[in-house]
């Protein structure tokens, strides 16, 4: 309990879940690499193979998340989002420094550092929030995941969008915008978020899924905001300034369900002590009987303890490290987010291959649509464990298939494949950051979710580094011609289309994984259906005899 908590107040975590949805919709920086990119190769004279190496420098920050891993489960809340905000201020504000070219470009090396601390301030900011939120509320973890990892896809398009309604997509202005604005809402949410008791009865968990609902119904209003202001071309800068103003007041709307709370909601039924049903005179026992009582109590927390856990119960992390279906989970996450890290990094440069001067748009599209994917499969994925017991993974899997054909598009390079396929790959990518976040709580408990969290996030920079630093630099430096001022050009579909082509292989490995994964994991599931029509069936009884 931090501080600055509230614990009586009855509406507590909800406005902290509230400041969780800003500090997602905040910190999706370590995804807008592309909007900035291009100014950082001019002003730094690089090859496309070194600044792919930068942007893997980037998504290394994350490789030590490892480090806000240990920490959630050491340190406050409160704690964690302060590291997060100061190293994000103090590695995005470098860059800002170097591209407003209000200091020298720094040596390479140096920026990698910087930009390894960009990319770390994220996971600082996302440990602390799905850590907290997951333990607040952990019968809604599908759309816990859906919402807080949809804010995050729809930020890079609420940066973007902005940034371009504002100072037309200029990239310092963006940069500033990366260092400040995540850094001030995490500070919010210090005084605010914090870990609260779970739901206690089925008075409450039929209130969190109304209010569930009601988040989900907001966050969809913001995404079908931004898809509009996308495709409806360029706007004039009045127009521009009300979007702005539109835009903030939506995100501000979620605080509707706290105050709600706190207006009209009297306390739950669970809320109320009920009486004791214990018997008023205990009949004692004799010394002996309790002596026997007591051993069987140790031998029996003896026998727990050396018991190795089985899937769907709590593990350790060496528990978890020593399963086969933790190294297949992993694996076949690097083969969905790999490859989209891979897009995310280099669509600046696939979009001037394809002869786009501005990749802005296809960066907010893969963002919005990113939003839709991790919304409806966190929501979709629920759904259907409570009616039919179906595994999670299987969405991953179906995923798999899409994100593969959006590959494909976009190596045919015909009219609108780039936009078709930053779609596809958007969803795609969505999805597997939304259900694998349950997947993982669900398959090895939720006791050290923080460390098992970022040990699944290691995908990141491992995948950008082999999809993103290797496969497109090379390939793409392969296919390049060096101009007068040695900096390096390819223009035409044939940049990136073997890069294409290997990535769809990779999601059809990844297919074939998930698929092997939901068939060893459906008897979790299956009882996981059980257990939920049983609490229904709860709720229902419970409603009848009010």
């Amino acid at each position: 309990m931090g501080p600055f908590s509230f614990p009586t107040l009855p509406a507590a975590k909800w406005l902290g879940f509230v400041t969780a949805i800003w500090v997602q919709a905040t910190c999706g920086n370590n995804y807008t690499f592309s909007n900035y990119s291009d100014a950082l190769k001019s002003l730094m004279a690089l090859t496309q193979l070194q600044l792919n190496n930068l942007s893997v420098a980037k998504d290394v920050g994350k490789a030590f998340g490892l480090l806000s891993g240990l920490a959630s489960d050491r340190l406050p809340t409160s704690t964690i989002l302060i590291i997060g905000s100061l190293e994000g201020l103090i590695g995005y504000g470098v860059q800002w420094l170097v591209v407003s070219e209000k200091i020298h470009p720094l040596p390479y090396w140096l920026m990698c550092i910087f930009l390894c601390m960009g990319g770390n301030s994220t996971t600082w900011m996302n440990t602390a929030v799905l850590v907290t939120c997951m333990r607040n509320f952990p019968k809604n973890r599908g759309p816990v995941s859906g919402i807080l990892k949809g804010y995050v896809g729809l930020s890079t398009a609420i940066f973007t969008d902005i940034c371009t309604a504002l100072f037309s997509s200029k990239p310092s202005a963006f940069l500033l915008i990366l260092a400040i604005v995540p850094a001030v809402i995490c500070l919010t949410a210090v005084l605010f978020l914090h870990e609260n008791q779970p739901a206690s009865g089925p008075v409450e968990d039929r209130q969190e899924t109304e209010f569930f609902h009601i988040f989900n119904v907001l966050a969809i209003a913001v995404a079908v905001y931004l898809l509009v202001f996308d495709i409806t071309g360029n706007h004039g800068h009045v127009l521009s300034l009300y979007f702005a103003v539109g835009l903030i007041f939506l995100l501000a709307l979620p605080l509707a369900v706290p105050l709600y709370v706190v207006l009209f909601k009297s306390k739950s039924n669970s809320d109320i002590e009920q009486p004791s049903r214990e018997p008023l005179l205990a009949p004692q026992k004799s010394s002996t009987e309790k002596q026997e009582i007591v051993t069987a109590i140790v031998k029996a927390e003896d026998a727990e303890r050396n018991r190795k856990p089985i899937i769907g119960e709590e593990h350790t992390v060496v528990q978890m490290l020593q399963t086969y279906d933790f190294w297949i989970l992993f694996a076949s996450f690097l083969c969905g987010v790999g490859t989209g890290m891979c897009v995310m990094n280099n669509m600046g440069q696939m979009g001037l291959a394809l002869g786009f001067n501005d990749a802005s748009i296809f960066v907010s599209l893969m963002s919005i649509w990113g939003f839709f994917g991790r919304i409806v499969s966190g929501l979709l994925s629920e759904y259907y464990i409570w009616k039919c017991g179906t595994p999670r993974p299987v969405w991953n899997a179906a995923s798999q298939i899409l994100m593969a054909l959006g590959y494909i598009i976009m190596a045919m390079a015909l009219p609108g494949s780039l936009h078709i396929g930053s779609i596809l790959v958007g969803i795609c990518y969505g999805v597997r950051l939304t259900i694998t976040v349950p997947v993982a709580s669900e398959l090895f408990g939720v006791k050290y979710y923080g460390l098992l969290y970022n040990i699944l996030i290691l995908n990141l920079p491992l995948g950008s580094f082999l999809f993103s630093g290797l496969l497109a630099g090379y390939l793409y430096d392969a296919q390049a011609t060096i101009s007068v001022d040695g900096s390096n050009t390819c223009v035409g579909a044939h940049c990136y289309f073997l890069v294409f082509v290997i990535m769809a292989v990779a999601c059809m490995l990844g297919f074939g994984l998930d698929i092997l994964l939901a068939v060893r994991t459906k008897n979790i599931y299956s009882k996981s259906k059980v257990e939920k029509k049983f609490i229904s069936e709860t709720e229902d009884s419970t409603s009848i005899k009010s």
